[in-house]
């Protein structure tokens, strides 16, 4: 054989292995999408719902509100715990009833220095002063106490208002205006389908060359069929010793809003290739039968 042969035939078998990272993946491993977030939210205490805010397929924003419970009683404590909060006449009267007290002593003090004052009036002046203190000290005690009360009320009446912690689509309302629910009861789900994450399940193996933001060919099949650019979010640390695979998260952009729950395969091209799978690519046909010189 030449030696013109012989580097055709390097050539084309060197070629052939370079393609091989992606041929592991060529076919594509099917997965279903699912959302990135997916919250069902409910209420921390009893109560009866007031206001269903949303209704199914509604576009949300974070903090939205999207239900209330009836909290007709609660805010009526709400406004007497905020007056009592406000009110300062404790303070007030124990700051005048220690200011008379300390007046009374000076008087006592300069009587005693004229020896019209006995011992035991100036030490019983000094004691009504250091009770008035401790009951000035008292007062601003008991007020920061009321104020946390008022806070702690607060805090419950803004827990009867359900709003979302993300952004997303409401999907399901499980309750009605004027329905009682228990603590801890389903009220809504909440799902945020763009971006949409796909788990798929990854020969151990063949997880070696993948890193987190490496880019996925995303591949929806069906009438909506299209091929998307995605890339790796989360590699699992723990394998699946019974199938001997690894999870691979994969976020894809769904501008579109295609629903989650879609059958999809899913390839991961090498770092720094394009995310062509194989079979787009041709490989170019070398014929061995030259009139090269031997």
């Amino acid at each position: 054989m030449s030696s013109h042969r012989t580097a055709i035939l390097l050539s084309v078998i060197l070629g052939s292995a370079a393609l091989q990272p992606s041929l592991v993946f060529a076919n594509g491993t099917e997965a279903v999408t699912k959302p990135s977030q997916d919250v069902t939210l409910s209420f921390l205490g009893p109560g009866r719902i007031g206001q269903v805010l949303v209704k199914a397929g509604d576009a949300v924003s974070a903090d939205d509100p999207l239900v209330k419970q009836d909290d007709a009683a609660e805010q009526l404590k709400l406004e007497q715990l905020q007056a009592q909060a406000q009110d300062t006449t404790n303070i007030d009267a124990a700051q005048a009833d220690l200011a008379q007290k300390n007046v009374d002593l000076d008087k006592l003090e300069k009587g005693r220095s004229e020896g019209v004052v006995t011992p035991w009036e100036l030490d019983h002046a000094k004691l009504d002063v250091k009770i008035a203190e401790l009951r000035l000290a008292l007062a601003r005690f008991e007020h920061k106490q009321d104020q946390r009360k008022f806070d702690e009320a607060r805090i419950h009446v803004e827990r009867m208002k359900m709003t979302t912690p993300i952004a997303g689509k409401v999907e399901e309302i499980f309750v009605e205006p004027g329905e009682s629910v228990n603590a801890l009861d389903e009220v809504i789900r909440v799902v945020r389908i763009n971006p949409l994450w796909i788990d798929v399940a990854v020969r151990l193996e063949d997880t070696l060359p993948l890193e987190n933001g490496q880019r996925a060919r995303v591949e929806f099949e069906g009438s909506k069929a299209a091929v998307v650019d995605g890339r790796i979010i989360h590699i699992a640390a723990v394998a699946d010793a019974a199938s001997n695979t690894l999870t691979v998260r994969v976020e894809v952009p769904n501008e579109t809003h295609r629903p989650a729950g879609e059958h999809v395969k899913i390839s991961f091209p090498p770092v720094g290739s394009s995310t062509v799978s194989h079979k787009d690519k041709q490989v170019p046909q070398i014929s061995l039968d030259d009139n090269s010189k031997e």
